[in-house]
């Protein structure tokens, strides 16, 4: 097993020299992580929170066209494909035609 030790790295946004402390090589090496950070605390931080990501709290809200009534509405995640979107109306109605059963799910 390696023998870790504090390095100094420089972060690629604000160039400050940050420390990669022996126990964050050891979770690194631990996890298979390939890459040490490039980045500080405070740029890690300040970049979550820009992006979305779950450091900001905001939800992805993606356009989509419903898959039964062809209506334009917004998702929050992102489609995937091969699978149906549906609008909230059609998947509130789907979602209680669901519940009451199958046969009101499928109309013959």
């Amino acid at each position: 097993m390696p023998e870790f030790v504090d390095r100094v790295l420089k972060c690629v946004d604000c160039g400050a020299e940050f420390v990669f402390t022996a126990g964050e090589q050891q979770f690194y090496h631990d996890k298979n992580f390939r890459n040490e950070p490039k980045r500080c605390k405070a740029c890690k931080t300040a970049r979550g929170h820009g992006r979305g990501g779950q450091a900001g709290g905001h939800k992805v809200e993606t356009l989509a066209t419903c898959s039964q009534c062809g209506k334009q509405t917004t998702v929050p995640f992102k489609p995937t494909q091969g699978r149906p979107v549906y609008c909230r109306e059609c998947f509130l109605q789907r979602r209680s035609a669901a519940a009451g059963g199958s046969s009101a799910a499928s109309p013959e």
